[in-house]
């Protein structure tokens, strides 16, 4: 497996979205090992805030990492959540999934996360997933995509991002891209023997006005 087919949808995308998730249930594939520690991450943050927060997803899929993570929570109820998502068979089963966990303050909705005027409403969020976006699009986009994250965000907000590290590898550009837009890095994590990373970054910088007119990625998958 590798990021470059990870789960989301997008205009123009040849690839099977939905088909694309069986991979989820196997769990020694490499897929369902980024999930675990994507999980992780969501939650370890859940723990460590306090109120209620904010929390959007950008080409969410079926939404496994967070709904996943909500559905065994307590305090699932203090969680605003926004799932963007391309794939209409996608956003069916990820509502389904929030129905089925009585996730009442969840909202997937349908529409292009390419697109800033998708998070009008959705934005500023204590926590960003960009979970299967940047291995997806062009390293221009990559960058676009890294550079424009202040507008997402909330002071202080949190990105949980991934991408492939198949050569040649762009996280240690990626990691410099996040720096450059005001954040800290928290965690990175680059299994052995897997080509995937996890990566956790905190703004520190300031949030920045969301432009509705922006587009900030396609994908090329």
């Amino acid at each position: 497996m590798n990021d470059r087919a990870d789960p989301a949808a997008h205009g123009g995308s040849s690839t099977d979205w939905r088909a694309w998730h069986d991979a989820y249930d196997d769990e020694t594939s490499e897929l369902s090992r980024r999930l675990r520690i994507v999980r992780g991450q969501i939650d370890r943050w859940l723990t460590r805030s306090a109120g209620r927060v904010r929390v959007v997803s950008a080409c969410a899929g079926q939404g496994r990492d967070l709904i996943g993570v909500l559905a065994g929570r307590p305090d699932a109820g203090r969680v605003q959540a926004t799932l963007i998502e391309y794939d209409p068979r996608n956003v069916a089963v990820a509502r389904a999934a929030a129905e089925r966990a009585g996730l009442s303050n969840l909202t997937v909705r349908q529409a292009d996360a390419g697109r800033l005027a998708s998070y009008v409403g959705a934005v500023p969020a204590d926590l960003v997933l960009m979970v299967g976006v940047l291995g997806n699009i062009t390293d221009a986009d990559v960058r676009r995509t890294v550079l424009s994250l202040p507008q997402l965000c909330a002071e202080g907000g949190t990105v949980i991002w991934t991408r492939t590290r198949e050569a040649p590898d762009l996280t240690p550009a990626v990691r410099g891209w996040f720096r450059d837009s005001g954040f800290a890095q928290e965690a990175f994590h680059a299994p052995e023997g897997a080509l995937f990373s996890v990566g956790v970054h905190r703004l520190a910088g300031r949030p920045r006005s969301l432009d509705e007119s922006g587009t900030i990625f396609s994908f090329v998958r």
